[in-house]
């Protein structure tokens, strides 16, 4: 009888062992509802027991806010990253719009989580989470905008706050689309085709441009 060599399942630290479980939650939320996930199918996912589950995390609260945590540091470091990278505020703008979509398309249950943890009715930690993120997002663009208009690069007398509204709205936009044709393969060039509307919008026409 010959041997057979058998390899050690592989023992995760606490710290992964959670990642993995937040990563779990975040494939299972591309599929469907996060408010339909239970704690038995995340298990499920990983090959662990419930016990196992509750081991790293005592609560289902508990995953949704470090999914939440998540997202937001993933998704508030990829902008900040298409901000720094880029030579002129609306350069930056540009960069982060496309950024952004790219991290949809890269993590669908991300948008899907959002959406559904922002409209619920009642106040939780995971919907706090959300809103700082959120209002840290809309604090950079403002911060671009202003700076834009410093630098004679935007439009006179632009609305700063409807602006980053608008910039907002049309990411969400293409979200929703995505998810209601049940893919986000064509998010990328709808992108390029709607933010140079948005770019004419408020950029200042150089000398010579207006017709």
């Amino acid at each position: 009888m010959s041997d057979i060599a058998v390899t050690p399942m592989l023992r995760l630290s606490g710290e992964e062992r959670r990642a993995e479980i937040v990563d779990a939650v975040l494939r299972l939320s591309a599929e469907r509802s996060p408010g339909l996930i239970t704690t038995a199918e995340i298990a499920r996912a990983l090959s662990l027991s419930q016990g196992a589950l509750f081991k790293h995390f005592p609560r289902k609260e508990d995953i949704w806010l470090a999914v939440a945590e998540r997202i937001a540091e993933s998704l508030l470091a990829t902008v900040e990253q298409a901000a720094q990278q880029a030579a002129s505020p609306l350069a930056a703008l540009h960069g982060i719009f496309m950024a952004h979509v790219g991290f949809v398309i890269e993590h669908p249950g991300a948008p899907r989580f959002i959406f559904h943890e922002l409209q619920r009715s009642v106040d939780s930690p995971v919907k706090s989470r959300l809103r700082e993120m959120l209002a840290r997002y809309r604090q950079i663009l403002m911060g671009l905008l202003e700076t834009a208009e410093q630098q004679g690069e935007l439009a006179e007398g632009t609305n700063k706050s409807a602006a980053a509204s608008l910039f907002l709205g049309s990411i969400q936009g293409l979200v929703m689309q995505s998810m209601l044709a049940g893919s986000s393969a064509a998010m990328r060039q709808q992108a390029e085709a709607i933010l140079p509307i948005f770019e004419r919008g408020i950029r200042r026409e150089k000398s010579g441009e207006a017709a």
